[in-house]
Order: structure tokens, then C-alpha cells, then sequence
């Protein structure tokens, strides 16, 4: 069929023979017979100055649909940027890594290990290709205004693979972000649930805060960078919700001001728009969609 556009549903298709030849017929739908003789305008009907239209047996014009191209796309979510983030990283408490085991050795004298190498971890007793996560000690993130600490980041390091449980146990590193060291810390993989589909839409709650970190070893905040911002799950935010960047403009001397050495609090700017797509309970990452300028740490996020 040349031209399936044309078929609506109701529609019965009928094949036959006739005068041994196979012929396809069409029969309409009563209800939908009628939208398809709508008169539908396009964009280029108005450029060109169109003057037919369709009429009604009395020569009324008959309502017309008028229908125009979708000028813009709606912004794919860039997964690429945020594939790595979306297991890893882990938030953890003060003490909750110290406490967890360790690299001790690397097979084969290596100072450092990738993938393919074998490493040799404290006390784990788990079953045979059990998978772990090899982590080191991150940054430590503390509110920009009460400068109360939030949380600690768990770096993820590596991939592993239990070879044979023991004390020291041996491990396969299957993939790596980057070398792993003596003194690394591993901790149980967990699948968590990842959502790949976020709505877009404000938080139903007033929030504001700031940007407190940025990861990947950057040090110019842009769009498409990953951010973390001193709000999460028990402030009321979830994956999805969008807030407005707004660039700390500092402060300024005023040199006519009566007072000696006075200063100005100049009023912050908007300057972009973040997505939060992983939260923790006190801290959420968050990708740059929107950018008129460099981002920096400290600058301000709020509800739209």
C-alpha cells in the first residue's frame, strides 16, 4: 500500500481477485469518513496565499485544521554525561569507608592496578564472583551557609570480581576508572534502581542552595557538567526537578558612601538552569542544562 497515511482505523481493507488479478479495496469508516476530508491548512497555504477551501453542501466553509512544523526539538537528556554518575559515586558518613576493606596488595608487585590485574583485599568471605565496588576517599561536602558537613563522597575507583574469598581475598579488577592503590576500599556492588526517563518540572516545594562541587576533574563549570548542590531528598527534591543558577555576584566598595569603607551586596544574576537527576538524603547531583556564562562553586540554585 502506497500510501498507508490515508487509512484510519475503522477502515476494512479487502483483498480479491478480479478477472484473475489480486485487487485491494477500501471501505470507511462512518465515523471516521469524516476526518479524512478535513480541510487541513499547512504553513506554506498561508505564505502562498491559498484559496480553495473546502465547503459544505449549502457553500459554507468548512472548519479547517491548521497545522505547522515543530520548530524546535525537545532537548535530548545528554545519558553520556551522566552514565557514570548514575551507580557511582556513593554518599557516605564520617566513618562508614574507614570501615569497610581494603586493598592491602597487588599481584605481581605492581604499585598500581587496572583492569586485569588481581588485588588482594581484607577479610572477605562472600561467595565465588561476588562483584565489589573499589572506592577511595572523596571530598567532603558541607552546606555553603551553615558550612554543617553533609556527607562524604566515595570515589568510585574500579570494577571487581571475587576470586576466592579469605583474609586476604583475591580479586579480579574487571573495569576501572582509574589505577587502583594500596588502601582502596571495597564495598559490595548494589544494584540500585536507575531511572533513565526524568520529567522534567520545578520542585513542589521552595528550594534554594548552592553549588558546592563540581565532578569529573574539571574547574570551569559549562553546560552538560555534573554539579553538586547541598539540597537533596529531604529537602523535597527528586530526579527531574529543574532549578534556575543564579551566579554569586559578590560585593563591591562604594567610595561615596558617607561610611568609610563601605561595601554593596550586589544582587545575585540568573545565569543558567541545572537538572537534578540523583539524589541523596542532604546532597543531589545535578547536570548543567543551560549555561550564559562560566558556573562557579557557591553559585546559587533555586525553584524556578
Amino acid at each position: 500500500i502506497k500510501n498507508p497515511n490515508l487509512i484510519y482505523p475503522g477502515d476494512t481493507i479487502y483483498f480479491s481477485m478480479v478477472n484473475g488479478k489480486p485487487q485491494l479495496s477500501l471501505t470507511r469508516n462512518p465515523q471516521q469518513a469524516q476526518l479524512a476530508t478535513t480541510c487541513i491548512l499547512k504553513e506554506e497555504d498561508f505564505k502562498n496565499g491559498r484559496k480553495d477551501f473546502a465547503l459544505t453542501k449549502d457553500g459554507k466553509l468548512k472548519p479547517c485544521i491548521r497545522e505547522s512544523d515543530i520548530e524546535k526539538p525537545i532537548k535530548l537528556i545528554p545519558y553520556h554525561q551522566i552514565a557514570k554518575y548514575l551507580s557511582s559515586p556513593k554518599i557516605v558518613g564520617e566513618n562508614e569507608l574507614n570501615q569497610t576493606p581494603y586493598v592491602v596488595d597487588i599481584a605481581n608487585e605492581h604499585v598500581i592496578a587496572g583492569a586485569g590485574n588481581k588485588i588482594y583485599v581484607r577479610a572477605l568471605y562472600s561467595a565465588p564472583n561476588s562483584e565489589y565496588m573499589i572506592y577511595r576517599a572523596g571530598d567532603t561536602f558541607i552546606d555553603a551557609d551553615t558550612n554543617e558537613i553533609l556527607g562524604y563522597e566515595a570515589r568510585y575507583i574500579a570494577q571487581a570480581s571475587l576470586q576466592q574469598a579469605g583474609d586476604p581475598a583475591t580479586l579480579m579488577i574487571t573495569e576501572s576508572d582509574s589505577e587502583i592503590r594500596i588502601g582502596d576500599r571495597a564495598m559490595p556492588k548494589i544494584d540500585d534502581e536507575i531511572s533513565l526517563n526524568y520529567f522534567a518540572r520545578p520542585p513542589e516545594t521552595p528550594i534554594r542552595g548552592s553549588i558546592i562541587s563540581v565532578l569529573g576533574g574539571v574547574s570551569q563549570i559549562g553546560i552538560d557538567n555534573v554539579v553538586v548542590i547541598d539540597k537533596g531528598s529531604m529537602d523535597g527534591l527528586l530526579p527531574g526537578h529543574e532549578l534556575d543558577i543564579y551566579e554569586n555576584s559578590g560585593v563591591t566598595r562604594d567610595p561615596y558612601s558617607a561610611a568609610k569603607n563601605a561595601t554593596v551586596r550586589l544582587p545575585d544574576e540568573l545565569a543558567g538552569m541545572l537538572m537534578v537527576f540523583r539524589t541523596f538524603d542532604r546532597v543531589s547531583y545535578a547536570l548543567v542544562m543551560e549555561a550564559t556564562g562560566p558556573l562557579h562553586i557557591l553559585d546559587r540554585v533555586q525553584t524556578p
